[in-house]
């Protein structure tokens, strides 16, 4: 039963963040979602700009902090290891959905591109961040980045494989192609407003301190493995000229993006 349990519980937690990534395209990009990052009335700039500050704070502590090695082995003490993941995958997405909820208009136009050549390439680079994104999850191992591996392997009897030094295509041009697609998501856009260049700014700021956190974990697990493997690889560009990384000596899923 404890494994039905966990199941439905990863199943559900799984659902909720289809949901909630299927909002962040229509959120980010103003499109049929009921309240966007641009839509709602507008109040004072300050407490918008304070309530923003303070929402996207939180999804920073909460994303960054769950994922750190130290915590998660206080939080498996409480919470049982195959739902662990899950219960990560939960707790962002209903952030992410306080965020949504209680996001302040902030609408006034920082930039707007009027040609219609350069406004719809601007929008086809986003749309090719939320590609490389979800193509990038699946070229891990997108069940078990999202914890339904862990629990179907608990209703099995099953243990998951140790994680091994190897990741697929993608991450031989750049070590964070899912961070690199949320860059992309975020900034290009034909019309850039104050709320946005926040959103935009502040996520930023938060993947570029999460992809040092993240690789400090990976430098401890791996060692001279992954610093052999950032020498080659850039982080977010491609490095014209750098000798390119041998397909066995990649981090695994669950280590490489244990931020995001």
């Amino acid at each position: 039963m404890a494994g039905v349990f966990a199941v439905i519980y990863g199943m559900g937690s799984y659902a909720l963040f289809l949901v909630t990534i299927l909002y962040a395209i229509g959120f980010v990009g103003n499109l049929v979602v009921p309240k966007s990052i641009d839509t709602g009335a507008a109040g004072p700039l300050l407490e918008s700009l304070i309530v923003n500050v303070l929402l996207l704070g939180l999804f920073a502590v909460q994303h960054s902090v769950m994922a750190r090695q130290g915590f998660k082995r206080w939080w498996t003490r409480i919470v049982p290891k195959p739902v662990e993941r899950s219960t990560y995958v939960l707790m962002s997405s209903l952030v992410l959905l306080l965020l949504y909820w209680q996001w302040r208009a902030m609408p006034e136009a920082v930039w707007t591109v009027r040609n219609p050549i350069m406004a719809g390439l601007l929008e086809a680079i986003s749309w090719a961040g939320w590609g490389l994104l979800f193509l990038s999850t699946f070229m891990l191992s997108h069940f078990e980045l999202f914890g339904l591996s862990q629990v179907f392997a608990r209703l099995f009897g099953k243990e998951l494989p140790a994680a091994q030094f190897h990741v697929p295509v993608l991450y031989r041009m750049v070590r964070h192609p899912i961070y690199l697609g949320f860059l992309l998501a975020f900034w290009a856009t034909p019309t850039m407003t104050l709320g946005h260049l926040l959103f935009a700014v502040a996520t930023t700021g938060y993947i570029l301190i999460g992809i040092q956190l993240e690789e400090r974990d990976l430098i401890a697990m791996f060692g001279d493995q992954y610093r052999r493997y950032r020498q080659q690889v850039g982080m977010l560009i491609p490095w014209p000229g750098r000798k390119p990384a041998d397909s066995s000596t990649r981090p695994s899923s669950l280590q490489i993006h244990s931020v995001e």
